[in-house]
């Protein structure tokens, strides 16, 4: 068993050097969309209707049904309030979607959207026979589909193994999104060298928000604008990087869509605010890091 202090050091963000953003900005919105392939032989990775007895069943149609508006409907909308504001998120993708939805995929690529490996289908890393070929296999799909490996990777549902980040780490990749402890990128040590923690969201993220804690359609802005606020005047002092994490059948429901575009204008009426991919981050932190030491 590894000790994750053993891969990443306790780092209180108090006492490190102070990284410092271009133009003296204060904060990085890190906008990250994720699109899936739930396959219909497994149980569907969220539940939107329980089955009438309580008990998962497969085929479960309503559940996939669910997930397959936002990939037909949902996406379109948050493509559009996306590129209506200028900013360009990361795509988190299942690499099957580049073969099982390549109008999405193709449409992401057009759009200029930073592709970042999710794994090849949506299911939990501890239930794949083979996490190492499963990992060169996402990248390879993706790589063919784009013309460029995966900079970044993220777990289904943030999963791991004791093994992954060395899996990671020997295919190539340079950073990973799953460990959401910290409001800046820290430095990971592995078998096969460094990588990168950039700080993605559990609690800026629609899956928590609204599939688990079931709340209201607003309240997605108000906790993300209400974070805002305070990690943009922390950010005078000690720069901040925020994750937005949306998925189509949940934010590109019509009931939602606008909230999201609310919360991006917001955001965007500050001045000394950053939208960035997370290669974007990745690149910057490498360069700052080096200067404030």
């Amino acid at each position: 068993m590894k000790n994750p202090h053993d891969l990443v050091p306790y780092s209180a963000i108090v006492d490190r050097p102070r990284l410092r953003l271009p133009g003296n900005a204060r904060i990085v919105v890190w906008p990250v969309v994720n699109i899936e392939h739930w396959e219909i032989g497994r149980p569907m990775a969220r539940q939107i209707i329980p089955p009438p007895t309580g008990v998962t069943v497969v085929p479960d149609f309503p559940n996939w049904s669910w997930h397959e508006y936002g990939m037909r409907v949902g996406i379109w909308r948050i493509f559009d309030a996306l590129k209506a504001r200028g900013i360009t998120p990361t795509l988190s993708i299942n690499a099957n979607v580049c073969n099982v939805y390549p109008r999405v995929a193709q449409a992401a690529l057009d759009a200029g959207w930073e592709f970042l490996g999710h794994s090849y289908v949506q299911m939990p890393t501890h239930q794949l026979e083979d996490e190492r070929g499963n990992i060169l296999k996402s990248l390879a799909t993706i790589e063919k589909f784009t013309g460029k490996r995966p900079l970044g990777w993220m777990g289904p549902g943030l999963t791991q193994s004791y093994d992954t980040v060395d899996y990671l780490a020997e295919a190539g990749v340079k950073y990973i999104a799953d460990w959401v402890f910290d409001d800046q990128p820290c430095d990971m040590q592995t078998a096969h060298g460094p990588l990168v923690t950039l700080p993605y969201t559990v609690e800026h993220n629609d899956i928590p928000m609204m599939a688990v804690q079931h709340h209201e359609s607003g309240h997605f802005m108000q906790r993300s604008t209400e974070s805002f606020d305070r990690l943009y005047e922390e950010g005078a002092d000690i720069v901040r990087v925020m994750a937005i994490a949306v998925h189509p059948y949940l934010t590109g429901a019509p009931f939602r869509i606008g909230y999201f575009e609310k919360l991006l204008e917001y955001m965007q009426g500050r001045p000394g605010v950053l939208f960035w991919t997370g290669e974007q981050i990745y690149r910057w932190y490498l360069t700052a890091r080096d200067e404030a030491k």
